[in-house]
């Protein structure tokens, strides 16, 4: 393995992650908080002064990126931001246990929401902005971020990207790997400035516009608000709503759009699949919700919302869905292990995965049947091959295993008095990105009342889950798989 490359490339992040905590910084400054512009002016330092030691080391070494390196990449660069990340809410005192601060951190980045804090409104607005801002960060991807903005001097940069984005299938956009970065970067900001622009004529400010922009377009779910979106207006919760379903959306599609490949982006099957879910899912809880509010819009308007917050995996609420009914309950869970389109910022098993395991599926029991026939698998109009197929099956039988692993670590933490529903829903909802579940870590509660040793694995849950398993297995344990 090259270390030296490793080494090199964590140079680079740190340095990167030094220059985007400025922005918070500054957001602290302009309201005159100088717990918090102390606390950012700190991490800062320390993180440029890191970063530039570990280039200056390592600035002549072979740069060039293997499958391993990429993995090993990955997952290291994201639990060296969430510590770094974490700095600035220890050293403000706003969440004064590291552990905890950790675990807020790595769901900011991770884009899942979930929180220990019970109490947000008290909190200086740079600390919230950095808070929000790690969603926007991580929306994307740390690492994808970082080839968009430095220079495309490392070889087979692909390693990274396929180690990083979420899905099955991860191809370049465009011949070189920057430029792909670049695009996907310029499409997701886009879309920021847009969603900005209709919360602002909504007469939300323009720092609450850029908290829950963040939030939504990272599919996230961290506000400002105790009630995170209920006490907003109908308008605002509408275009949320709206911007949370694109969110879940693959971005690649988008680009396809601006290249006026209409007809290649509206046949996405992928696409039409998650949208049919979306509508059945809103249709079915609009009819079972209906005697609990007095008109018709605000029913619409209410599953519209959790449906579209559940299936993004962003994790805003303006209802608490702990009280409906057991059949909306259920939709939601199920929605929560869904998640979006693979290439968006959603988390989850993503819709491509689960319409290809139906079609593996279904394959197989064709082959029962007909033992000689010859039946090639089809995605997006193109055949599959095995390789693709069998990855599939080994990722969902990872996901199980690794779901069930952290399911009954969590239920044997004597100092955790939670029930069975609180701990299955906190694991589903943390290693699917989601934010809130149900019970005890609903809507309205928080992650608040777990120990130390569950928020430190419910943390690692939620970086196995946005990096899909792969990346953690292959840092924490290098030399038995390469065995």
């Amino acid at each position: 393995m090259n270390r030296k490359m490793i080494c090199h490339m964590m140079g680079q992040l740190i340095t990167l992650e030094g220059f985007l905590m400025v922005l918070p910084m500054v957001c602290s400054m302009i309201y005159r908080e100088q717990g918090s512009m102390t606390a950012f002016a700190i991490t800062i330092i320390f993180a440029l002064a890191v970063g530039f030691l570990l280039v200056s080391l390592t600035r002549k070494c072979d740069r060039t990126i293997y499958a391993r390196e990429g993995f090993v990449i990955t997952a290291l660069a994201w639990m060296v931001y969430s510590v770094i990340g974490a700095a600035p809410f220890v050293i403000s005192g706003a969440i004064p246990n590291p552990i905890d601060a950790f675990f807020e951190t790595v769901s900011g980045f991770t884009t899942t929401g979930a929180s220990i804090l019970t109490e947000v409104e008290p909190l200086d607005k740079g600390i919230l902005f950095w808070r929000s801002f790690t969603h926007w960060i991580g929306g994307m991807g740390i690492l994808v971020l970082m080839m968009a903005i430095l220079s495309d001097n490392t070889g087979r940069s692909i390693h990274i990207m396929r180690a990083e984005m979420p899905g099955p299938i991860v191809d370049k956009i465009t011949p070189r790997i920057k430029n792909t970065a670049m695009t996907l970067y310029l499409i997701y900001l886009g879309v920021t400035v847009i969603e900005v622009i209709f919360l602002l004529c909504g007469g939300m400010s323009l720092y609450e516009s850029l908290i829950h922009t963040f939030g939504t377009v990272g599919t996230g779910g961290f506000g400002v608000k105790n009630d995170s979106i209920a006490g907003y207006s109908p308008y605002l919760q509408w275009v949320i709503t709206i911007f949370m379903i694109l969110s879940g959306v693959n971005y690649n599609l988008y680009y396809l759009l601006l290249c006026r490949k209409y007809r290649r982006a509206f046949l996405s099957e992928e696409l039409w699949v998650y949208v049919g879910i979306v509508f059945i899912s809103v249709g079915l809880i609009t009819l079972n919700i209906a005697p609990l509010y007095d008109t018709a819009s605000e029913t619409l308007r209410q599953a519209a919302f959790q449906v579209s917050s559940i299936v993004t995996t962003t994790g805003y609420a303006t209802a608490d869905f702990n009280l409906w009914p057991n059949l909306s309950k259920t939709i939601l869970l199920l929605l929560m292990f869904m998640g979006g389109c693979a290439g968006s910022t959603a988390g989850g098993l993503k819709v491509s995965r689960l319409v290809l395991l139906v079609k593996m599926g279904r394959r197989e029991l064709h082959q029962l049947l007909h033992p000689r026939a010859v039946r090639v698998l089809k995605f997006e109009g193109k055949p599959l091959d095995n390789s693709t197929s069998r990855s599939i099956g080994t990722y969902f039988g990872l996901y199980c295993l690794c779901f069930v692993a952290f399911f009954l670590i969590l239920s044997c933490d004597p100092g955790a008095h939670l029930d069975f529903e609180t701990n299955f829903t906190a694991v589903s909802a943390c290693f699917n990105n989601i934010g809130p579940g149900f019970a005890g870590v609903g809507p309205t509660s928080n992650f608040s009342g777990y120990t130390d040793f569950s928020t430190i694995l419910l943390s690692f849950a939620m970086l196995m889950g946005r990096l899909e398993i792969y990346p953690i297995l292959l840092a924490c344990f290098p030399g038995k798989i390469a065995k």
